[in-house]
């Protein structure tokens, strides 16, 4: 299975001739010449993660494809037919499976009410946790998308995630907030974690993949 890293937290999977998206919202470019789309995933209803632009640009494309979110992205894209998945629930489309965990954002403010999301494991290999620091238990983690930037993100707490998810390889995504600086930084507080259980940090940039 091939990923492929977009702007901030888009991700694109694709294996024999199939694609699997992944998150593609606002601060992501268009996402063209896809071959095969067997589904979308929206991990939460935030528009960083999708719009209604995406959706209807990739289903002009490929007319029926099916999408799936938690409760909270079928009420936020009511315009669209959302399939609705929640933690422990399992979906394949294949050649992809997908099994889902969490089930709530990590807290912005204590202002600001808590949403659903879920994370995704994809053919027990790639691991995304959407906005949130949802640890897949019992699994092990070929390839963790770790969020190294966001308004809830404490680097503390992403360092900590790596630790617990014990990857074997990890790369950065939602970064498209940070600045370069900041971005080096946080790549290399992940690199430390992801190293101190023997995994590496794989340095993907917008358009870049790797293989799992």
């Amino acid at each position: 299975m091939r990923v492929t890293k977009h702007e901030h937290a888009a991700l694109v999977l694709t294996e024999s001739g199939h694609t699997l998206v992944i998150d593609p919202g606002s601060f992501t470019s268009p996402l063209e010449n896809l071959e095969g789309l067997v589904g979308i995933v929206l991990t939460h209803e935030h528009p960083d993660h999708w719009t209604p632009d995406h959706l209807n640009r990739l289903l002009e494309a490929h007319p029926g494809t099916p999408i799936y979110g938690p409760e909270g992205v079928k009420q936020a894209a009511a315009g669209f037919d959302i399939g609705v998945v929640n933690p422990g629930d399992t979906l394949d489309l294949a050649p992809f499976h997908l099994e889902f965990f969490g089930g709530e954002h990590a807290v912005i403010h204590a202002s600001i009410p808590v949403i659903d999301n879920v994370g995704v494991l994809v053919n027990e290999a790639l691991y995304y946790p959407g906005d949130s620091y949802a640890v897949p238990k019992h699994k092990k983690v070929a390839l963790l998308a770790a969020p190294v930037g966001a308004p809830w993100l404490k680097i503390g707490d992403a360092i900590d995630f790596v630790l617990e998810v014990k990857p074997e390889r990890v790369f950065a995504t939602h970064d498209m907030t940070l600045s370069a600086a900041g971005k080096q930084m946080g790549d290399g507080r992940l690199t430390w974690a992801v190293e101190q259980n023997g995994g590496s940090f794989i340095d993907l940039k917008p358009g870049d993949s790797t293989d799992v």
